[in-house]
């Protein structure tokens, strides 16, 4: 459901009678009422601290677990892929190097699976009470740039301490873009979670492909090798990825390894567009049944 402001008036007779407020079931299906967010900043704020307080709370290691993740991926793929299978990291540090590509695809990943389940994990929520849907998938977008905050923060301290100890990284001026790189990696994360919870709605067993799926992009991605091993005529067709050009890039940014491929990362921002406005439209239309599927 939607809600529409009206200019609210003082009748004088009953059929005078104007609204502040008109919730309807059937909204125009590309009229996405964004202005809705902003009236609902506060409810926004209170979910994210929701998130971001609760998320480990009445766990044995609280706040450990925001940075424990990376930490234990990037010593799994250290071992794994640089010491038993010896795949190349560019001649940089294999732990910092895994980690610069564990961070940003992380929170890529949070995005996505926050987002892939928001109608059968909110129906208690959505069937109670109005407020815009799109509400949710925002929070999750925002609480994930917390996590990502946090371990932005313990890959810097990783960076200097290597730096400190002489090794060959050289951090470029593409760090400048880094902003870019997080909105471009949200917008398609909210945007790929968004279409996945409209089709996990309807059918439910899709849910359990999201994670494998998740997985499998993973590997599809330049996380765990760089874009350089990759046949340079084949390249282009890694670079179809829209998240290949943006890891490959934050990589460039932080440890000065690889180059910047800027038509793969036009590429990935002209996908996040498409992909958001397709979700925007999608929710836009599950929403209006999501609540009698379910």
């Amino acid at each position: 459901m939607r809600a529409q402001t009206t200019k609210s008036t003082q009748p004088t007779h009953a059929s005078d009678e104007t609204w502040d407020l008109v919730i309807t079931s059937n909204p125009p299906l590309f009229d996405l009422k964004i202005g809705e967010l902003w009236r609902y900043r506060y409810l926004i704020s209170m979910f994210v601290r929701r998130d971001f307080v609760a998320a480990y709370k009445q766990t044995i290691l609280g706040p450990l677990w925001f940075i424990i993740p990376p930490i234990l991926s990037s010593i799994t793929f250290t071992v794994v892929f640089g010491q038993i299978a010896n795949i190349s990291t560019d001649g940089q540090p294999q732990f910092l190097f895994y980690m610069s590509g564990v961070v940003l695809w992380g929170y890529f990943n949070l995005t996505v699976t926050g987002n892939s389940a928001i109608f059968t994990a909110q129906s208690g929520l959505f069937s109670k009470v109005y407020f815009p849907r799109l509400i949710v998938p925002v929070t999750n977008f925002l609480s994930g740039l917390f996590h990502l905050a946090i371990q932005i923060g313990l890959l810097a301290a990783f960076t200097l301490y290597y730096l400190l100890s002489g090794s060959a990284i050289q951090p470029q001026w593409t760090l400048l873009l880094f902003p870019v790189l997080i909105l471009i990696t949200g917008a398609l994360g909210l945007g790929v979670g968004i279409i996945a919870s409209a089709l996990t709605t309807r059918y439910r067993d899709l849910s359990f492909l999201i994670t494998f799926g998740m997985s499998l992009w993973m590997y599809a991605t330049p996380v765990i090798y760089p874009l350089s091993s990759i046949p340079e005529k084949y390249q282009w067709i890694a670079l179809l990825n829209p998240m290949a050009s943006i890891i490959t890039t934050f990589r460039n940014a932080v440890l000065g390894s690889g180059s910047v491929p800027y038509w793969g990362l036009a590429y990935s921002a002209a996908v996040a567009v498409v992909v958001l406005f397709v979700a925007a439209v999608a929710f836009n239309r599950i929403e209006k049944y999501a609540m009698d599927t379910i």
